[in-house]
């Protein structure tokens, strides 16, 4: 017997086992509403990236689930994410995506100014509040999300006060480490634009298709060539990735790591050929660069040392490491997500290799792009998919039972759907706390 989701209280139990979940869990919108409760109101959400605020003033503007919040730089130098209501009647401050504030936002309803790290600035013709009223306390400024936690500049914040403290599994740090350690100068920037895209299917198809390496080379069919090889995608590749191996399987994809965390983030290891051999004008440049500020034998490592493809962060955010992006999902409704892509550039690496990396990133998730219109389609397709009655269960049962353990997590073959399973049990943690 399914759930009464008019209970505040009610088990999940009936719609998540092991290795499926009933379809209610992708287009109910009380289930919907829960997890921007129980799951955004309660884990550890990707807000942004430090580079993306370089200076005192500058903000982005993004959502933590449904509440509305501004990622902005104080005088201090420091971070801060500030719920984006004003302390008065309530209404949205900042309406701009991004930009600098200068010193102060002010509510364009009555005028209330607010620092960049919250605190109230100003308050027209403040004589008319009695004392009863301390407008110096919290919660009359743009009231900080008190749990933050950052790793080289990627900012994550909770909107609960109490729960796990910030943490990310061993190799979930090291997937940005190796992003970072690729850069000449030591860091990177996310910076170069964004594409948005949105469509008609739930938030979670998304993220189960970033650590999915059984579908590329269906849903992608049309991007391989007559040898079953992708187009290039980096500087230095002499050719792209082979979808298929020789005998038209998917033996090199198995050969890839799969593994699936409890807190629900996973990865997946690198695709065919990633360790290939680069070379050429343009990447000997970026060789030499890198051998400026670090060893031979180090620059030897980090250009053979491909230890991922995908790396997912539950519940809204991935990084791509071969393409070098970052990809940030934004629940809307039940059937209506957005998602915004972000290039990341290494610092110290030759500007046109930033350029061409653009490039084949407008080829894969641009409007018109060759890849990611793919996933968008199968995304539509599973939401009317699942309004059928034809079966009420979404499985993910591939490599069930061929789990290993991997420093904290779960190991299975390229293919497997444990990074899948692993997300849904983290689901069920979320959606089971009252």
């Amino acid at each position: 017997m399914l759930p009464d989701l008019s209970n505040s209280s009610f088990s999940v139990d009936g719609l998540v086992r092991e290795d499926r979940v009933h379809r209610r869990v992708y287009e109910d919108p009380t289930i919907f509403d829960l997890e921007m409760e129980r799951i955004f109101g309660r884990a550890w959400v990707y807000v942004g990236h430090e580079s993306q605020i370089p200076k005192p003033g500058d903000y982005m503007t993004t959502f933590i689930g449904k509440s509305p919040v501004i990622f902005c730089r104080h005088s201090d130098g420091k971070a801060y994410v500030l719920h984006n209501r004003c302390g008065h009647r309530g209404a949205l401050v900042c309406n701009v995506e991004r930009g600098n504030t200068g010193r102060v936002f002010m509510c364009p309803y009555h005028g209330w100014t607010f620092q960049t790290n919250g605190d109230l600035h100003g308050v027209p013709a403040p004589d008319c509040y009695t004392a009863r009223y301390d407008l110096n306390a919290p919660e009359f400024g743009l009231v900080r999300v008190e749990r933050v936690g950052s790793h080289k500049g990627f900012t994550f914040a909770s909107l609960s006060r109490h729960g796990a403290a910030f943490a990310l599994p061993n190799l979930m740090r090291k997937s940005i480490d190796t992003i970072t350690e690729r850069a000449p100068d030591g860091e990177i920037e996310v910076t170069g634009g964004v594409h948005r895209y949105a469509f008609r299917g739930n938030w979670k198809a998304q993220l189960e298709n970033s650590l999915d390496h059984y579908h590329a080379p269906f849903s992608h069919a049309s991007t391989r060539g007559s040898d079953s090889r992708q187009f290039q995608r980096r500087a230095g590749e002499a050719s792209g990735t082979r979808l298929l191996d020789e005998q038209g399987g998917l033996t090199n994809w198995d050969k890839a790591e799969a593994v699936g965390y409890a807190d629900g983030s996973g990865y997946v290891g690198p695709m065919p050929g990633a360790n290939a051999e680069r070379n050429g004008p343009l990447f000997d440049l970026y060789k030499a660069a890198l051998l400026k500020t670090r060893s031979a034998g180090d620059v030897s490592r980090i250009l053979g040392d491909e230890w991922y493809h995908n790396a997912a962060f539950y519940p809204n955010m991935a990084i791509q490491l071969r393409a070098l992006y970052i990809r940030v999902i934004r629940p809307m409704a039940v059937d209506h997500t957005e998602v915004r892509v972000y290039p990341i550039r290494l610092k110290g690496a030759p500007d046109e290799m930033f350029h061409q990396q653009i490039k084949f990133l407008n080829l894969t998730h641009a409007a018109g792009s060759l890849i990611q219109t793919d996933d968008l389609e199968m995304f539509r397709r599973i939401q009317v998919g699942l309004r059928g009655s034809g079966t009420d269960w979404v499985v993910f049962g591939r490599g069930y039972g061929m789990e290993t353990p991997k420093d904290g997590g779960l190991l299975a073959p390229g293919t497997s759907e444990v990074a899948q399973r692993a997300q849904y049990r983290a689901w069920k943690h979320y959606m089971s706390l009252e």
